[in-house]
């Protein structure tokens, strides 16, 4: 079965750090491209961060460049969005997904993982 599994999340307060993870049930890591959306309450599932998992190509959205980083570990077969700085407007529900490409609409992901909420207090 093809499937995504996340890990991670959690309550923090604003300035705090939260580390997610994202392994690959069924299929290789490979040369997708692995990306992170996140929903927050109310507004739609935007894509935070992506990489590409052959060259390690990575990919921002403004809100959150210089605060989170996207990495992979080829050995573990794991996929990471490190979050720091958190800010109250990072909270949401975090999801990781694949696609042969690092697309920017959530409906050009195929592949889904289940979701992991992050909560950032002030």
């Amino acid at each position: 079965q093809v499937q995504l599994v996340e890990s991670g999340g959690g309550s923090v307060q604003a300035g705090g750090s939260l580390r997610l993870s994202c392994a690959p049930s069924g299929f290789s890591l490979g040369r997708n491209c692995m990306a992170w959306f996140r929903q927050a309450p109310g507004k739609e599932r935007e894509r935070v961060a992506a990489i590409y998992a052959g060259d390690g190509t990575t990919y921002y959205a403004d809100s959150v460049k210089g605060r989170f980083t996207v990495s992979q570990d080829n050995a573990q077969k794991t996929v990471y969005l490190q979050l720091n700085s958190l800010k109250p407007e990072d909270t949401g529900m975090y999801y990781c997904a694949a696609a042969t490409r690092c697309w920017d609409r959530p409906l050009q992901f195929g592949i889904w993982g289940q979701g992991t909420k992050g909560t950032v207090s002030s």
